[in-house]
């Protein structure tokens, strides 16, 4: 399948398809793989991730208190 595209940085094309070359890779299966990539990174949430996406953590018998008593070391009555 042939196809053309417009906008692609010539320098970053010239480096990837060298590298393509390097690893014995055709420059189709690279960009597959590149967009493969792209795209799942596009589904998952970065590092950081949401703040929804945090669960609650049982830290143990006697912790209950745990977030209210550091609320009064830091900033006291």
């Amino acid at each position: 399948m042939i196809k053309t595209f417009r906008g692609i940085d010539e320098e970053v094309f010239r480096k990837f398809k060298a590298e393509a070359v390097r690893q014995g890779v055709s420059l189709g299966r690279a960009l597959t793989g590149a967009m493969k990539l792209w795209l799942d990174k596009q589904k998952k949430p970065g590092k950081r991730g949401s703040l929804l996406q945090l669960k609650p953590v049982d830290w143990g018998k006697g912790t209950e208190r745990a977030s209210v008593e550091v609320d009064e070391i830091l900033y006291g009555d």
